[in-house]
């Protein structure tokens, strides 16, 4: 490790360990912050320095982490030929065949990019049709831009066994294996940490389904070869069959790096308050759609088989994440979350948490809170609505009564929660600016507020997006604030955030990450 000294100096140092920036310098020594303080400490360190950045008002922070990702989904965005551009199924052949004649070896042919006329309702049964004709036995499946819907062929279904009204990331589990092992895939690791240097993201959580299909191979490749910029903690979520407890015992024993960790379990309860798809505490309102009128669930969780796993995986010495987005599906995990052995001050021993809470009653919340729970909340998820388009589902489903429930981030704050930032990458990708328009200001894409007394402040926003996400990945003694002897993890912001109205958030960008004591984006040079 390089023995060189940088300094960092500006008028807004944030460490996250007090409430409010100072004029100082931040001091990186090898991979670890040897000096943090104000201007009037800094002039040994600038005579020692081998490099000074002067940033001027540019806000100095902790790197950001993101507890919540998929690269699994975000892969799936550039899998196979880029099929942009064409104007019928049958150009689409062309290069699909094109494609698997380069990839002998995988059992399909893959494509991504596929025009939504194609993958629409009306045309969608046409194109698996076309694909059928000219590739028979061999599987196909193409995604839409953002891999939100696909058209697959009949060899395809048979194979993975899913829908084109069903291609997230849950269903495509038996697609893993075949497309996590293309080269192409494993290198665009490489471009997906570089997606997140650039904004900021120095540590994730990160979603391998099972026992991820042969890619903790790549992470341990990586590791070893000195490759990752971003310091990785992969859950199993387990879709294909039960939790794995014995893959666990090994990832854990094997990922002890500074890069790579092993956290827990992931898995899902309910599903969206707006689809009618959450567990409600009451039944849904007589309008509600999806037939969830007078109905608390209408699809009951597997709260059976959550409990069993949850029981094993904390007797295991794991940690649990569950999915839950209705206020019954939070208070039933709470109640679980409950029951498991506690230390002397009532808190649970493992770090479960609970993740997206799009709905959840306060009551609850005290509850979670006095138990050490962590929140993992999504701030920016009002920025992929228009307000009324989002409120008017949801006042539908629950009411305007339990609509002020909704996104409570106030509340979890001061019932004493961990609250942490995650995006469900890929269907957000990390901002800053948009989490604190969204999560601080309560905005929607449209500008228009909800529930603004449910906010977070900046200063507990951006301790959630930093200390909060190393407490969740159980590295607080080393990420998450800038304190000295703690790894430079460090985001540079491309102003003063602390002079910043919320809404002018949007447009915030980093200027400089630094991994590791690395810098590995730049805005200045990469310009």
């Amino acid at each position: 490790m390089s023995d060189r000294l940088t300094v960092l100096t500006s008028k807004s140092v944030f460490t996250g360990t007090g409430d409010l920036p100072f004029e100082g310098f931040v001091a990186v020594r090898g991979n670890r912050i040897e000096a943090v303080g104000t201007k009037c400490e800094a002039a040994s360190y600038l005579t020692q320095a081998d490099e000074v950045v002067d940033l001027g008002d540019r806000t100095v922070m902790p790197g950001l982490i993101d507890v919540h990702t998929f690269y699994t989904g975000w892969a799936l965005r550039t899998l196979g030929t880029d099929l942009s551009g064409i104007d019928d199924a049958k150009e689409a052949v062309s290069l699909l065949r094109a494609w698997k004649e380069d990839h002998p070896d995988c059992a399909a042919a893959f494509g991504h990019n596929l025009p939504e006329t194609l993958a629409s309702d009306a045309e969608n049964a046409n194109t698996a049709a076309v694909f059928d004709d000219c590739f028979g036995d061999i599987p196909v499946v193409c995604f839409t831009s953002g891999a939100g819907t696909c058209v697959l062929n009949a060899a395809a279904s048979a194979r993975y066994g899913f829908t084109p009204q069903a291609c997230y990331a849950e269903k495509i589990w038996r697609m893993m294996s075949d497309f996590l092992a293309l080269p192409e895939v494993r290198a665009g690791y490489s471009d997906y940490m570089s997606m997140l240097n650039e904004r900021g993201v120095t540590a994730i959580k990160e979603m391998a389904f099972d026992d991820y299909y042969g890619f903790a191979d790549e992470m341990a490749r990586r590791e070893e070869s000195g490759e990752l910029t971003v310091r990785v903690s992969m859950m199993s979520q387990p879709v294909g069959a039960g939790a794995n407890l014995a893959y666990a015992r090994e990832a854990r024993e094997r990922f002890r790096g500074p890069f790579v960790r092993f956290s827990g379990f992931n898995r899902m309860t309910d599903r969206g308050v707006w689809a009618g798809l959450a567990e409600m505490i009451e039944p849904y309102e007589d309008t509600a759609d999806a037939g969830a009128a007078g109905k608390t669930v209408v699809e009951e969780p597997e709260w059976d088989l959550i409990e069993s796993e949850l029981r094993a995986i904390d007797a295991d010495g794991f940690r649990f994440s569950l999915h839950c987005q209705g206020d019954g599906a939070v208070r039933r995990t709470v109640a679980l979350y409950a029951s498991l052995p506690r230390d002397e001050h009532g808190r649970m021993l493992r770090r479960h948490a609970i993740t997206d809470l799009e709905n959840s009653d306060p009551t609850d919340l005290v509850e979670f809170g006095k138990l050490g729970g962590i929140c993992e909340v999504y701030p920016q998820i009002l920025t992929l609505d228009r307000r009324e388009d989002c409120l008017s589902m949801m006042r539908r489903q629950i009411g305007e009564t339990r609509l002020l429930h909704s996104w409570n981030r106030r509340g979890m704050e001061d019932s004493g929660c961990t609250v942490c930032c995650g995006t469900d990458l890929p269907l957000l990708i990390p901002s800053l600016g948009e989490s604190i328009y969204s999560a601080c200001g309560g905005f929607f894409a449209d500008g228009l507020p909800v529930n603004e007394v449910n906010a977070l402040t900046l200063v507990e926003l951006l301790r959630a997006w930093t200390a909060g996400g190393a407490y969740d990945l159980m590295r607080e003694d080393e990420l998450g604030t800038l304190e000295v002897g703690k790894l430079a993890d460090i985001c540079v912001l491309d102003r003063d955030v602390f002079d910043l109205d919320y809404r002018d958030a949007r447009d915030l960008a980093v200027d400089m990450t630094m991994s590791d004591g690395q810098i590995v984006f730049d805005r200045n040079k990469e310009a």
